[in-house]
């Protein structure tokens, strides 16, 4: 497996793939003096024909970052899930190069985009739908039936209530509890979540 990016995100998931038994064989980042861990080699910039063959999962946490550097990488993507984290076999799809880190949990019939983050015990319940390069940030929950729009954050500690449909690249305030419908773009914070800001300023 290769990484692309070494910030801290990537250390994380350098330590979801020795779990698994999986080899990191190189780094990449675009940072000449960036050196991740000693053990791993560096490879510098981003170059197709390095390791052609092998896997790779885009270790950046930002969402849009995410988005604009797979769209012109050539590696297969691959995808790390924690042995602690726990995945129901009747999940209906984890899209290639996302994450599911220590003790999150995907339930039945819940379906995962491309290059999503799932982080550190973050719960997916049952016929939730997740778009592309979502994030969900720890110990954030949705209930059942939610969807999730492309490119939006969930952040810390927040709960998405069930039904609830959340648009594109939207940001959920850290602890907010969501409980209707959130627009394209919009930002919502607090208990119950109000929307602070919408459009495509920022974005």
């Amino acid at each position: 497996m290769l990484l692309y990016g070494g910030s801290g995100h990537a250390k994380v998931i350098w330590d979801c793939l020795q779990a698994q038994g999986i080899t990191v064989n190189g780094v990449f980042d675009d940072n000449p003096h960036l050196r991740f861990l000693p053990i791993i080699p560096f490879l510098g910039a981003y170059q197709a024909h390095l390791l052609s063959d092998e896997m790779l999962i885009v270790a950046i946490g930002s969402n849009a970052v995410r988005k604009q550097l797979c769209s012109h990488i050539r590696h297969p993507f691959g995808q790390a899930v924690h042995p602690s984290a726990i995945v129901s076999p009747f999940v209906q799809s984890v899209g290639d190069g996302t994450v599911v880190l220590h003790n999150a949990v995907l339930q039945i019939n819940s379906l995962i985009g491309r290059h999503c983050i799932i982080n550190t015990s973050a719960n997916v319940d049952h016929d939730c739908v997740l778009g592309d390069f979502v994030h969900l940030s720890p110990n954030a929950t949705l209930c059942g039936n939610v969807t999730v729009g492309e490119g939006t954050h969930i952040g810390a500690s927040a709960t998405v209530l069930p039904g609830v449909r959340i648009g594109q690249w939207c940001v959920i305030g850290a602890g907010s509890v969501v409980t209707r419908d959130v627009p394209d773009h919009a930002v919502a914070v607090g208990v119950p979540a109000r929307i602070i800001r919408s459009g495509t300023s920022g974005f």
